[in-house]
Formats: C-alpha cells, structure tokens, sequence
C-alpha cells in the first residue's frame, strides 16, 4: 500500500487530490507533512502524467523543503535520491526538471543550520554522484563552491569536518582534471591544517583514494609532500591512518619514488613510538611490499581474466623476451594474490623497461641453455622482462670483470660515472643471490699484478665474449634515446674495446692457461652452458696497489649485490620479524596471522629465485601455535604454489601441505576448498599419492560439519580429471558412495552429482568394462536399497544421467532403464514422485525416445500412463504435466522430503 493512499480516498473532503496534497503538505501537524515528504515518490508516478500537475507538485516541494521543522526537511532530502532516479527515466518529459528545482535544495542543504539535515544532503549528494545524475558543470559551478567555502581556514569548526569529508569522498567520483583543478589545492592546505585534528586525521584516512583521483604526477609533486607531514604528525592517529593507507599511496606513485622516498618513511612508521602505529604499519607492511612486485621476473603472467598464471614452458620463456605490459590488474583473492579468501583488485604499474633500483652499473647478457629445473629451483638466475639475461655459474664474477676492465682501462669520464653509480638509475636489472666465494681469484690477481710491473690484466672466471657484447650493443640502439640506456651503452662499448685489445703475449697466453687449471678446481653449476671464455685484457699502470684491487673487487660485488635488491632490504628484514615472539607482546598478538596473509604477495614480488629468504618465515608459520595462522595459509597455499612453480611446491610446499591435511577441521578446510588447484600444480606421480589420502578427508572432527563432505564432493567433480579411470575406481568411486549415504540431505545430492561425473569419466576415457561394474554397483546399492531414501536417488542418478549424456543411450537403457521403469510400483510416493519427474521432464524429451519404432518407447510411456493414474496426487500430477523449468533445479520437494 502506497504511504499517500489516502490521497485518493474520495468525498472525504471534496478536494482534488491535487488539493489535497497541498492541504496536508502545509498542515499545522507536523506528522502530515512527514508523511507527503516521505511518500513523494508515489506522488511523482500519480502526477507525471499530466505536465501542469507535475510542475505544480514540484512547487510544492520547493516550498516544503523550506519548512521550519528539521525531521520534514530530513525526510525530504532521504526522497531525493529516488525521485531523481524517476525523472532520469521519464527524461523526455521532465528533462531539466531535477536541475532546475531539485538540484538546488541539494546544495542548499549542505549549509544546512541542522547536523541531520545536512548528513542527509551530502548521503542524498553522494548518491547522486554514485548514480551520474549530476552534471560536471553542476558539480563544479554549484556544489565545489560551497564545499571550497565551508572548508576554509575562517569557516566554522564542524561544518569544516563535514566539508573535508565529503570532499574526499567526492574524489573518486570526479573527473581527474576537476578533482586537480578544483578540490586538490584545498586538500593540501587541509592537510596542514594545524586548528583542528580531526580535518587532518580525515585526509589522512584518505590519501590514498586522493593519489588515486590525481594520478601519478600530480601525487609526487604536491601529495606526497604532504604525506610526509602528516606520517611525522605528532597525533599518533594521524602517523596510524598513514600507516593503513600507505599502498595505496604507493599504487599511486613510480617505483623510483616508492624506493627512495616511502620506504625509508614506512621504516619510520614501523618503528613508531606508539604501539598502535606500529601495529597498523606491520598490517600494511605485506601489502606495501606487494606494490614492488613484477610478476614476469618470477616466471608467471597475468591472463586476460586478471587471475596469475604460470607460464606455460619455461624454455619458451627463456628462448624470447618478457614482454612488459604497462598495467596489471590483479584481481584478493583472493586471491589478492595475498589470499583466496580476501582479495582486494590491485593495478600495478610498471615502467617500460623494469623497476628501479640503487645498483652500479649492470651487465645485460643474453639468456642461453637454460633447462626447466634451473628455472624453477636454481636461485642465481631470472630473467628482465625487457631483455634476455645470461644464465651465470657459481663462480662467474662477470659484472666484477666488466667493473675493473672499464676502470683500468683510462677512458675520460668513467671512473667519475663509476663512483656516482649509487645516482645512477638501472634499467636493466639481474637478480641473483650473494656471490660465491672469488677469494681464490683475488688471489690470483694479486699474484699477478706483482709479477708484472709493465702491464696485468683484469680477470674474471667467465667473461663476456665480444660477440655477446655486440648483440647487447645491437638490441640497445632502438632506446639509444633513455639516457640510462646511453650509461650502458657506454659502459659495455669501453667493455668491448678493451676485449679487443692487442692479442696477448706469451706469457699473457701462459696466465691464461693457469687460470683455466684454476677453473677446473672451481666447482661449476650443472646448468651452465657457457664454454671457456677469453679473457678481456686491457693496459693498466703497473703500479696498482694491492689496495686498489681490493676496493675495485669490493665494488664489483657490491653491484651485483644490490642489483638483487628487489626491494629495500630493511622492508624485508621487518616482515621477516613479524613471526618474532617478541613482536606478538610488543606490536599486536596477531601479527603472525598478518605475516602468513600476506606472504603470497611478498612471494610474489621476491620472485622464485628467492624463496629462500620466506622459506624458514612459512615453515615458522606453518607450525604457528594459532589456528588462525595455520588456516590462513591453507586457504592460499594453492596460490603460493602457482607463485613457486612445481618443483619448489614438490620440495618445501608439500611437506607443509600434508601436515595441513592432519590438522583441525578449520585449517583442513582451506586446503579442501582449493584442493584441485593444488593437486593440478603436481606431477603426475606426485599427485598420485593423495589418492588414498583423499579418504581421510570424509571424516572430520565434528560430524554435525556437513558442510565439509560436501566441499570435498565438489571438488572431487573437479579432481576426476587429473586421474584415470582405473585410479578413480579404485579410490574416489568408493568416497562418492559413502557421501551418497550421507546423513544430511544436501552431501547426497551433491554427491549424486559426482556418481553422475563418475560414469561420464569412465565411458569418456572408453572403459565401458569400468562403467559397467560402477552401474551394476549402483542398481545393487540404490534400487534396491531397504530405505526409500536410497531408491529415489537412484530414480535422480538415472534422471541426471540421461540429461548430462554422460553414457551411450544403449548402454543406459539396456543397463539402467529396466530397474527404473521397476520403481513405478514402490511403495513410498516420494519415489514415484522423483521416477514421474525423471520420465516426463527428462527421459520421453530426448531425440531417442521421440524416434517411431523405439522398442523402448512403449515401455516408458505405459509407465507414464499408469503414473497419471497414481492414487497420489504429486505423483500424478509429476507425471501428467511438463514443467518448463530445468529438471536439475527441480529437487526443492526431494531434498524436504
């Protein structure tokens, strides 16, 4: 019933109901004029049919938002929204009419004298902005202004707060260039407003949707200014909502940025004095570091539905280039790849060559004869997504040796570029792990550079050959414009001068050879492919010092050193802390389940090549004391081990993954619910051994848990694929029937279901010998079954498996029709029921049955005949008509019964 309705009750007064209305809207009872402001919306639809009464309704508004009485005007502006929405339908009527009389009690109601009425105009102005029912003219002409002029320094306290805060909802809903050039001078100054906390602390809780609305260039040129303020705030509340904000703000900003700038200050945030800052910094502190990830460095690819993938050959990822997409949406689940459970949609942005790190000049090789397992499980090589990297042994110190060549080598300029390298920005970039130990050939050099005064030579295990240089050379010229590119470029030409030098001596040739016997005491990767390599040899002054080949080896490894760091360091040491006892009395007692939902999107970032630095962090969590952590990484192992690929998951996720199978029911269930994803990722042989392990997932803990049996047949549908038929009648086909004898209703049909995929498994994969056993296994159990619950599921079986096609029709009505057709003289009408759905709805539609001359036609029909004549009225009724509906979405009357 419509809240006017007694606008329309005749002879009560003698007055048009147009009258009427406008009787009770200006009444002296406060409650009648409630009621016409609450019930506008039905006045519109009664009156948009004639133009002159609709005009005169709207007059009518106008006048009655201008009430005295604040409920009324409340109520009012709670219609606005709603009657908006109809005049944007009826738009060819009425097309300025939500302009012209509408929109201006909006803006009126922001400088509202009453706190309700002006929170029901901002709602009533957000929702309008959520809808796009208010023009950008409008917006900036009418509403900016008045928020601009509530928001000033002068202006009062609390309309201040309000102002801010609508402002900052706003943004979202704006167009970048207004929310540029309209509202951020505003929002910096708010920012630094040093009268009122409370303005602060709401910029601050919305930054990040601030850097988000701008964009990239203008968030590093006036924001984050700003943002440094507020983090050094001397309220803790306003140093903790940076803190929760912190990646959105990084989303926002150029990986040069994010190093340099806000690592350092989330370093600050993290050591906080106020426990509470320091808590909302170790929450954000994953997702942060989340904001440096490059997922093409750890082998993986985002498909075109936003979900992470592994790449689908490792060598044709080695044999050709990483391709660098500008932007890559991710879409928590997840999971935020952090977690499958809660997954918040990420774009990260990525620069065309590769992120940004403080490392020397690096040396860009090409990648060659790189196999599968030293993709996966070697952790000194990865590739650059711009360009090929070379696959390097354990001894190799090729950086080293390009180094100390190009230093020793005199060219105007290069050692002064060589000693500024910290400013130097890298966009090339090789991640591997620390050095090995080249004590032996600093020995060596040492060696050599006493016995020769007139000339040494600058040695490296395996060098690059001038060829190599030359390829690198050539693929740099198309980006000879980055003046980055330049600084390799001439750092790998002095490279290759000097590997063209003179040829050597003869007792250059005899240090040669002694180096190579020192080679073949040097233990070498099983991966590398390189051959013996010559040596770049160049002129040098004979007096170097010991000291100075010391300084330069020094150099040379701090290089590769830091072209490894993926992120700052100090980031990753705090996360790594996070699973300290000591960090569970002093920051939060949940730090750890935070630590463990965030690790995936740490992995991620690190790459495969060093999961080394999480491995010891996931083995503590996974044996964490709380189930709470234990649970949260059994609801994203599966994620981790797309992240790792399948040889790191066989040897350090499985252990761990096996322990969650034997654990509570409430960590068991996170890897229950992504089981197939998890099991897909494993080898053949691998995955073959959770087979009977599989049993073990039907008992549970607490047996009133039935939603757990029926995840496990949901997934089991999926699992059917990853084995064969003979392993699927060996193990699963005996789980699906017991979850058919299933206390609860809903594990049985849920597990018909999966008796249903069972049999299309066997006669997809041609063992009809397999589905034969499997079905006379099915009459025995279910037809004739003591309990009536048994012989209606075999009536659905039957149902389902007509309509799935998952079986030649021969085989089902040589096989499965006569014993259906048998019910039909059971006892229970419930059966009968399920067998008169099963023929009218299922059987007697398909092609088949309709064919002339169906030996099989008559039967099934003259059961129909004697079903109609039932002495139950659902069971003829079943059987007489045809539902239109899906005959698989009809079982709401079985599964009460």
């Amino acid at each position: 019933m419509r809240i006017t309705a007694f606008l329309d009750i005749p002879g009560q007064d003698n007055l048009t109901p147009l009258a009427r209305l406008e009787k009770y809207a200006f009444s002296d009872n406060i409650f009648n004029r409630q009621i016409i402001a609450r019930g506008l919306l039905d006045v519109f639809r009664d009156f948009s049919n004639n133009e002159e009464d609709f005009l005169t309704v709207m007059e009518i508004v106008v006048r009655l938002s201008e009430d005295a009485e604040p409920t009324v005007r409340t109520e009012l502006m709670e219609q606005i929204p709603p009657i908006a929405i109809f005049l944007q339908e009826s738009r060819p009527k009425f097309p300025t009419a939500f302009f012209e009389y509408l929109m201006p009690i909006v803006v009126r109601y922001l400088t509202d004298v009453n706190n309700q009425v002006r929170k029901a105009g901002q709602e009533a102005l957000l929702i309008l902005l959520e809808q796009d029912l208010v023009a950008q003219s409008d917006i900036e002409n009418k509403v900016c202004p008045i928020l601009l002029d509530l928001s000033a320094p002068d202006s009062d306290d609390e309309y201040k707060v309000e102002a801010v805060n609508i402002i900052c909802k706003m943004a979202s809903m704006l167009s970048r260039t207004t929310v540029e050039r309209v509202l951020l001078p505003r929002f910096c100054e708010l920012c630094s407003d040093g009268k009122l906390f409370q303005v602060r602390k709401i910029c601050a809780a919305n930054f990040g949707d601030i850097c988000n609305a701008v964009g990239q260039e203008a968030t590093e040129r006036l924001l984050i200014p700003k943002f440094f303020e507020l983090c050094s705030d001397s309220v803790w509340g306003m140093r903790k909502a940076c803190a929760e904000c912190f990646m959105a703000v990084s989303y926002t900003t150029s990986p040069e940025v994010r190093r340099s700038k806000l690592s350092p200050l989330f370093i600050s945030l993290i050591s906080d004095t106020c426990r509470w800052v320091r808590q909302a910094a170790f929450q954000s502190l994953g997702p942060f570091i989340s904001t440096f990830a490059n997922p093409s460095s750890a082998g993986l690819y985002i498909r075109e539905d936003g979900t992470l993938s592994i790449r689908p050959s490792p060598q044709d990822v080695t044999s050709n280039s990483c391709q660098a997409n500008n932007n890559i949406n991710f879409m928590s689940s997840s999971t935020n790849v952090a977690s499958s459970s809660s997954e918040q949609p990420m774009e990260i942005k990525r620069e065309s060559w590769t992120e940004e790190t403080s490392a020397e000049v690096n040396t860009v090789l090409s990648v060659k004869n790189l196999n599968k397992d030293t993709w996966e499980a070697s952790s000194d090589c990865c590739t650059n997504p711009a360009e090929d990297l070379t696959r390097l042994s354990q001894g190799d110190s090729v950086a080293a040796g390009v180094i100390e060549v190009i230093k020793d080598s005199n060219f105007p300029g290069m050692n002064s570029r060589l000693q500024s390298a910290e400013d130097v920005f890298n966009t090339f970039l090789y991640w591997r792990p620390p050095l090995p130990d080249i004590s032996q050939d600093l020995e060596l050099l040492q060696f050599k550079s006493e016995k020769h005064k007139d000339s040494c030579s600058v040695q490296c295990n395996n060098c690059v050959a001038s060829s190599e240089i030359k390829k690198v050379l050539e693929s740099l010229q198309e980006h000879i414009d980055d003046p980055d590119v330049q600084a390799q470029v001439q750092v790998l030409s002095a490279a290759l001068r000097a590997a063209q030098f003179d040829s050597v001596s003869e007792y250059e040739t005899k240090k040669i050879e002694s180096r190579g016997k020192l080679q073949n005491e040097t233990t070498v990767s099983d991966e590398a492919t390189i051959s013996d390599a010559t040596c770049s040899q160049v002129e040098e002054d004979a007096l170097l010092s010991h000291a100075s080949q010391d300084d330069i080896s020094e150099q040379s490894a701090t290089s590769i050193l830091k072209s490894a760091d993926i992120i700052p360091q100090p980031l990753l040491d705090q996360y790594l802390s996070m699973t300290d006892p000591a960090r569970a009395q002093t920051v939060d007692t949940e730090i750890a389940k935070h630590c463990a939902y965030s690790l995936p999107g740490v992995a991620l970032t690190l790459g495969r090549q060093n999961w080394h630095c999480l491995k010891d962090t996931y083995e503590t969590l996974a044996s964490d004391v709380q189930w709470k952590v234990r649970r949260t990484l059994a609801f994203s192992i599966h994620e981790l081990a797309v992240i790792l690929g399948d040889q790191l998951t066989a040897a350090d996720l499985v252990p761990i993954f096996n322990g969650f199978l034997k654990d509570l029911d409430e960590v068991r269930i996170g890897v229950l619910k992504h089981l197939y994803d998890f099991l897909k990722l494993l080898h053949a042989d691998k995955r073959r051994e959770y087979l009977y392990q599989l049993q073990e997932f039907v008992v549970t803990d607490n047996s009133r848990n039935w939603r757990f049996r029926y995840e496990l047949a949901e997934q089991l549908i999926l699992i059917l694929e990853l084995y064969n038929p003979n392993d699927v009648y060996d193990y699963l086909r005996h789980i699906a029937l017991t979850l058919c004898s299933d206390k609860v209703s809903e594990v049985r049909w849920i597990s018909f279901k999966l008796v249903v995929a069972i049999l299309q498994k066997f006669y997809a994969n041609n063992a009809n010998a397999l589905g034969l056993n499997f079905i006379n296994e099915l009459v025995v159990r279910f037809r004739h079954c003591s309990k009536w619950v048994g012989r209606q599921a075999f009536a659905f079986i039957c149902q389902a498996a007509v309509q799935e096609e998952c079986m030649p029709v021969d085989q089902f009505v040589e096989h499965l029709l006569p014993s259906l057709l048998s019910l039909a003289s059971d006892p229970v009408p419930n059966v009968r029921v399920l067998l008169a759905k099963a023929l009218r709805q299922t059987l007697l539609e398909k092609a088949y049955f309709k064919s002339v001359g169906n030996p099989h036609l008559e039967a099934a029909e003259e059961t129909v005949l004697a079903l109609q004549s039932d002495r139950d009225q659902d069971v003829s009724f079943f059987a007489t008509i045809k539902l239109k509906q899906n005959n698989m979405d009809n079982t709401s009357i079985e599964k009460q019964n």
